[in-house]
């Protein structure tokens, strides 16, 4: 893995969310196959960049809050990337297009988030989300259409990006993989106690941002009236409606807020099921996390949590919206632990990161010989 890589991202650390993860998971895993992969993101106060960390001009998103909207400004520390790698079709995913076209670089793009799924959250009137939501869908066809290959987590992302959008670039699924050093079964007594939890009773939980369009108010309705202590990591918007929901229902439910990473394979493995209601999800990284440490997942039939759960194996589908569903599936999950926890153990070789980045080695190479050839 002898390539230099220049990835562009608007997300990125002290940000925590499933594309930071990724990207820096598998920089990680490509530098130490002797690759080199630099990271062009948004500059915050709050985080020192890293040796071949390169932050850009920023301001605050003013309608997705911790998000910031960086300038397509290309370091020159990155000018002389063999392949230019953009995990957003926005500002800074911008600056990745404009150095690869400037310099006959491969461009290769990451799909992470359907952005038109997201309008009726960003705005309240119908109309408008309407507007937005084909505005996001047209400028995402012409940017991805701009692409040497386009990259989805799953094959649910790609038929949506393939037919919904309608992106004419190639796309190839790669996985986001999961680093299964990090996550594996772990012992949970003392994440245990400094939660208060009680781990005789089961434990229901998810972890990730609070935003209404995870449908986590699924969750808390589905969590009303079962004898499960629900247990809730992460933060966001919709977390006050949230605790306010749980108060107000027959439910136990714990708001642990942000967990460090380094706590994080104790909650999954804390965990008898993790729940996942959000059905625009590109791959549903958490859930794989969650399955790597044994754990499984009940989520809804929809987007990437279609394929990403394997029924009866690593964890049950309910169809969106079914909350009277989705409670059965928990207890069915409840009720068959043990061969759902040695079925997810048995799939961690498949889900790693590793798995991953080679499946991304081989676009990379297959991408940067065509652009030899075309320059020749």
């Amino acid at each position: 893995m002898s390539r230099w890589v220049a990835a562009f991202t608007d997300t990125y650390l002290p940000t925590i969310n499933g594309v930071t993860y990724t990207i820096r998971s598998w920089r990680d895993c490509w530098e130490r196959n002797g690759g080199r992969m630099d990271v062009v993101y948004p500059r915050s106060d709050d985080y020192v960049p890293e040796k071949g960390e390169h932050p850009v001009g920023s301001l605050p998103f003013p309608f997705y809050d911790g998000y910031r909207l960086g300038t397509p400004r290309v370091p020159k520390a990155v000018r002389d990337a063999d392949i230019v790698h953009s995990h957003t079709p926005f500002a800074i995913g911008l600056g990745g297009l404009r150095l690869a076209r400037k310099h006959d670089r491969a461009f290769v793009t990451s799909y992470h988030t359907p952005t038109g799924e997201y309008a009726d959250y960003l705005v309240s009137n119908d109309a408008v989300a309407e507007y937005v939501e084909r505005a996001s869908v047209a400028y995402e066809r012409w940017f991805f259409d701009h692409s040497d290959a386009v990259l989805t987590p799953s094959e649910a992302t790609k038929r949506h990006i393939v037919e919904t959008v309608g992106v004419d670039a190639p796309v190839h699924v790669v996985s986001n993989g999961v680093d299964i050093e990090r996550f594996h079964p772990v012992e949970i007594a003392e994440f245990v106690r400094k939660y208060d939890l009680d781990a005789d009773r089961p434990l229901v939980g998810y972890t990730g941002r609070h935003g209404f369009e995870k449908r986590l108010s699924e969750l808390v309705a589905a969590a009303d009236g079962m004898d499960v202590t629900l247990v809730l990591g992460g933060d966001g918007p919709a977390r006050e409606s949230l605790e306010k929901q749980a108060r107000e229902s027959d439910v136990d439910a714990r708001f642990l807020g942000f967990l460090d990473r380094d706590e994080m394979a104790a909650f999954y493995s804390a965990l008898d099921v993790f729940a996942f209601p959000s059905p625009v999800e590109t791959q549903g990284l958490v859930a794989l996390e969650a399955n790597a440490c044994g754990t499984p997942v009940v989520g809804a039939n929809a987007g990437a949590l279609a394929n990403t759960i394997v029924d009866g194996e690593t964890g049950y589908h309910f169809e969106s919206g079914d909350v009277d569903g989705f409670r059965e599936a928990i207890r069915r999950a409840l009720s068959e632990l043990d061969q759902l926890r040695e079925a997810c153990l048995a799939r961690r070789e498949e889900i790693s990161v590793e798995r991953a980045v080679e499946a991304l080695r081989r676009v990379y190479e297959s991408v940067a010989y065509s652009s030899t050839l075309s320059t020749m």
